[in-house]
Order: structure tokens, then C-alpha cells, then sequence
């Protein structure tokens, strides 16, 4: 089937090629009245853009690379989506790609994306200081803005939410509750996440007098398998803490999968708290008092500050911007303070 050109849409529509491609381009001023009539040319011939001439005319692909740490953790799943959503708003399309939690890997897909000409990468490093070279190599050649967590050193933006304060509220929390010891379950500290959130635990936990021994912190990695064998290690050492804050939720609820199996009552015996508000965690038994991210929130600014690292391409950017979102503390069952809560209802 031969491909509807513009001269054939303007002969639809009555107007120049010109007017045509002003409307469809969404450059240049028309009236209400031809601009419907153009695009009603253009739908009852079924016309589309060609996207290759399109980017050779404007310089442009109107893609956006995308590469996340594991697109199997149901968080980076949900903020792709969210990231995704914004992106169609603005008619670009996403190039997503998984580096496997794997820096090299990483280096490859932010290698190849460039190479395919999108017109800017978010990217969310997979390691803390190995991600490094790639991010910034990738970001001399074209807009690139860092999501969620992030690498130092490097002359890029970033977004995502406040690790520190969100430990503070979780800390507070589990105080309310009666909680005066703790253990931290997360991934290994390569990671600006991890880092982030243990940094915050430890200090809240010493700012409120909250005992951490130093054999009840397990690092290893975000998976419900690894959640499950630590609490068990806890457990089988005795000496239980009143409360184990884990890193994101797909270690909590391996917690309390083995709580279960060890016949602990969360939260009477042992409070449990998760961090990312993933689908799952309301559907844990018991429902999971976690951390809520403002996924939609982090892919607006995400979209906004490679569209101004876009328009600034060609000018002294200067300094990077760094934008810490506010989370919220949703509080369900794992907690005692929030079954209390629900008691009451």
C-alpha cells in the first residue's frame, strides 16, 4: 500500500503544503477552523508522519531512553510506567532498557540508546561509584538526568525522594509504637538507595536512643528470598528487636514470610516496616506500613529537567539540579501503632 503523502492531504483539505505541514507539526499559527480541516484530511486518508523525516527535519527523534537497575523490581516497573505516561503527553516515545543491576551491562545500554539518537537518557545507576564513568560519558553527548537514586560526581541532574527524612518518619513511627531497638535489613551499601536509607536509620535511631547491635544489620540485596533468609539468621541468633526496618518492600514481606513460618506475630512481637509502597505491600499478611514514593511526581520533574537540559544543550547550564521529593509514610497492619489505628475503626 502506497503512503499518503502531504500534497494529497492538502488536496484533500484545500490548502498548501505548507498549512498542512504547520498543523501537523503543531509549528506556526492557523486557524481553529483549518486546522480541523487538515487533520480530518489526514484521518480520512489514514496519513502518517514519517518519524525519520520528521527527526531529520527537526533535529530531533522525540525518544527518550530509559534505563533502570532491574526492570523485575515491581518499583522501577511502576516508575517506568509513570515515566512512560508523561512522556505520551508530550508525544515522545520511551526506549527502555534493563541493566540487569549491572554496571557494565549499564555502560552498554547507555552506549547503544545514544547511539540510536534519542534525544535524552534518565537513567537510575545501578552501582554507587562503578556507574559513574558511563553516566557522565553519556551525558557529555547528550541530556541525561539521573532518577531515584543517583552517582556523585557527575555534572547531571537528578530527582527522587528524600531516603533521610523518609528513615526519620519510619524511626518515628515505630518509637510511637513502643519500639526501643532495631535491626535494618537492605541491599548491599553500593547503591546512593541504600546508602541514603541506612544513613538515615542509624541516625534517627541514635537521635531517639533506639538500640542497633551491629550483628542485627544484614546487607544483601532487594529480593524477597534474601528478606526471608536474613530474618531467619535473626531469628535463629535470638535476642529479637522490638522492630526490623527494611530496605524496600520486597524484603519485608520476605520478613514476614518468615515470621510467619517461625509463628512471630507482626507486629505484637516484632514491628516491620518496607520502603517503596509497591502493589504488594498492601496485600501482605499483615498489609506492610512502607514508604510511599510520589512515583508520577519523580517522572514529571524527570521529563521537565530533560526538556530544559534539552534547551540548554548549546549554553552554559551551570550548576545541576538536585530535586528531593517529600515522601509519605502510609501505615497499615505490620506496625503497632497502625493496628492499633485500624483497631479502632
Amino acid at each position: 500500500m502506497q503512503r499518503v503523502t502531504i500534497a494529497q492531504v492538502s488536496e484533500r483539505a484545500g490548502v498548501s503544503t505548507a498549512t498542512v505541514s504547520r498543523v501537523l507539526s503543531g509549528k506556526g499559527p492557523v486557524s481553529a477552523a483549518v486546522e480541523r480541516r487538515v487533520r480530518r484530511a489526514a484521518e480520512e486518508l489514514g496519513y502518517q508522519v514519517n518519524p525519520i523525516a520528521r527527526a531529520l527535519r527537526n533535529s530531533r527523534t522525540d525518544t527518550v531512553g530509559m534505563v533502570v537497575p532491574s526492570i523485575s523490581n515491581p518499583f522501577f516497573t511502576s516508575l517506568v510506567e509513570s515515566v512512560e505516561h508523561v512522556l505520551e503527553r508530550e508525544g515522545k516515545e520511551l526506549f527502555l532498557s534493563d541493566a540487569r543491576s549491572d554496571p557494565a551491562i549499564e555502560a552498554r545500554r547507555l552506549s547503544s540508546l545514544a547511539a540510536r539518537n534519542v534525544d535524552g537518557i534518565i537513567v537510575s545507576p545501578s552501582h554507587g561509584t562503578e556507574s559513574g564513568p558511563a553516566v557522565q560519558e553519556t551525558a557529555d553527548r547528550l541530556p541525561l538526568v539521573q532518577l531515584d537514586r543517583f552517582v556523585g560526581g557527575t555534572n547531571t541532574d537528578w530527582v527522587g525522594v528524600d531516603d533521610v527524612a523518609a528513615m526519620r518518619m519510619v524511626m518515628d513511627h515505630l518509637h510511637e509504637g513502643g519500639a526501643r531497638s532495631a535491626a535494618f535489613i537492605g541491599s548491599l551499601l553500593t547503591n546512593s538507595s541504600t546508602e541514603q536509607r541506612f544513613a538515615g536509620f542509624r541516625r534517627r535511631a541514635e537521635e531517639l536512643g533506639m538500640s542497633v547491635h551491629p550483628d542485627q544489620v544484614f546487607l544483601g540485596d532487594y529480593s524477597v528470598d534474601w528478606g526471608e533468609a536474613a530474618a531467619a539468621r535473626l531469628v535463629d541468633a535470638g535476642n529479637l528487636p522490638d522492630a526490623i526496618v527494611c530496605a524496600d518492600d520486597l524484603i519485608a514481606l520476605g520478613v514476614t514470610r518468615a515470621c510467619r513460618a517461625y509463628g512471630i506475630a507482626v507486629p505484637d512481637q516484632v514491628q516491620v516496616t518496607g520502603y517503596d509502597n509497591i502493589e504488594f505491600s498492601r496485600l501482605g499478611e499483615p498489609a506492610l506500613t512502607t514508604v510511599d514514593q510520589p512515583r508520577d511526581r519523580i517522572a514529571e520533574e524527570a521529563v521537565r529537567l530533560l526538556a530544559a537540559a534539552s534547551r540548554a544543550a548549546d549554553t552554559d547550564r551551570g550548576p545541576s539540579a538536585r530535586i528531593a521529593l517529600v515522601p509519605t509514610l502510609v501505615v497499615r497492619d505490620s506496625t503497632r501503632a497502625g493496628a492499633a489505628r485500624r483497631a479502632q475503626h
